[in-house]
């Protein structure tokens, strides 16, 4: 049986939007992914692989 995720699918889509609105105002990617991280209350690494699915290119969003 496959785990239930504690994020739905609209945060998991808000917090990359997040990430790549505040991409500017960061040095590099990783320290605005780690800034939207600790926001949303998930680990760097885990919104890091939301940004990598494919469904991220169906929202618009660059991979």
């Amino acid at each position: 049986m496959s785990r239930r995720s504690r994020f739905s699918p609209e945060v998991k889509e808000r917090a990359v939007r997040l990430v790549f609105d505040q991409e500017g105002q960061h040095p590099s990617e990783g320290s605005a992914i780690q800034s939207v991280a600790m926001k949303v209350g998930c680990s760097p690494e885990s919104l890091r692989n939301w940004i990598r699915k494919p469904s991220a290119i169906a929202v618009g969003v660059r991979v």
